[in-house]
């Protein structure tokens, strides 16, 4: 039976899980910006494009660098991580108009707001035991190496 990774891996995990949603969300935030006020796309049209360019940085930098799952197959991981982006994106459009709409915040506070509890809540959740899985995690309750 494999043991579970120590407090202090998970940690570091989650650090670098949360270093690598801020660097694509950094990216995300700030194409959003342009596309609604240059380009004048509506915002909640916006974070769909500015998330897909967002994800493509987040996929490599957790693929890579945060969960360390590159031994996995790549071709396993794409498509649950697409599914996982548009449950974001869909989140994070929908729950940014609402809270502008019904509190009247400027959407690019209310978009902060909304990201904090999609980052948090379901994308390192679903990354972290679905997209990345090593086989360890994936089944914790796998004992038939004892």
């Amino acid at each position: 039976m494999q043991k579970e990774p120590g407090y202090k891996a998970q940690l570091e995990t989650f650090i670098k899980a949360q270093l690598s949603a801020f660097t694509g969300g950094i990216a995300d935030y700030f194409i959003m910006i342009f596309f609604t006020e240059v380009v004048g796309i509506f915002y909640a049209y916006s974070i769909v494009i500015s998330g897909l360019i967002g994800a493509v940085i987040n996929f490599s930098l957790n693929r890579y660098w945060a969960f360390g799952a590159r031994d996995e197959k790549k071709r396993k991981q794409i498509p649950k991580f697409i599914v996982m982006v548009a449950g974001s994106i869909a989140l994070k459009s929908l729950g940014t108009y609402c809270v502008t709409h019904y509190t009247k915040l400027d959407y690019r506070i209310s978009r902060l707001i909304i990201d904090l509890f999609v980052s948090l809540g379901f994308n390192y959740t679903l990354q972290k035991y679905w997209v990345f899985a090593t086989k360890k995690e994936a089944n914790p309750q796998d004992t038939s190496g004892i």
